[in-house]
């Protein structure tokens, strides 16, 4: 809790993706994580996937209270065309969602949140996880990782005010 007993800001931390991981400091200043799955179903149409995730943003944020500001991993190099279309396609969906919600969103370069939690933009799966752990945390896996890293990068970028 800040000095005098104010709220934080809520912030929401994202690593986009099929399994999405996520990360949000809440108003109370606690930090939860974990990850959430977009994968569509077997006879879902093509747009379910975002239609999920779009219900997700907000129930994220009705049971947090109001979002302040979303940061989310910056991909430039994708491994394949599905995985570059899938990203784009949740890009869209939280960019969409932000702006009709005034929230603020902002994508942050792999290297950059990499080289501010483990010392180097080109830091490993392992070695990300291993900083979260070091850092207290427990991801259950690399995308939780990736989204408590990139939180921690908002926290300590804007002086623990994002």
């Amino acid at each position: 809790m800040p000095e005098g007993g104010g709220l934080l800001r809520c912030v929401l931390a994202l690593d986009l993706g099929t399994t999405t991981g996520w990360a949000l400091r809440g108003h109370d200043g606690l930090i939860t994580s974990g990850t959430a799955s977009f994968r569509p179903g077997r006879f879902d149409g093509g747009g379910m996937r975002y239609l999920r995730f779009t219900n997700w943003l907000t129930e994220i944020g009705r049971l947090s209270g109001p979002i302040a500001a979303i940061w989310f991993e910056e991909v430039r190099r994708h491994a394949g065309t599905d995985a570059s279309h899938i990203y784009g396609g949740l890009m869209a969906t939280l960019t969409a969602w932000a702006e009709l919600r005034g929230v603020p969103y902002e994508g942050v370069p792999v290297g950059t949140w990499k080289r501010c939690v483990c010392g180097k933009g080109n830091a490993s799966k392992d070695e990300v996880v291993a900083a979260m752990i070091a850092r207290g945390f427990v991801p259950a896996t690399s995308d939780e990782a990736d989204a408590l890293a990139i939180l921690l990068w908002a926290i300590e970028a804007n002086g623990g005010l994002a």
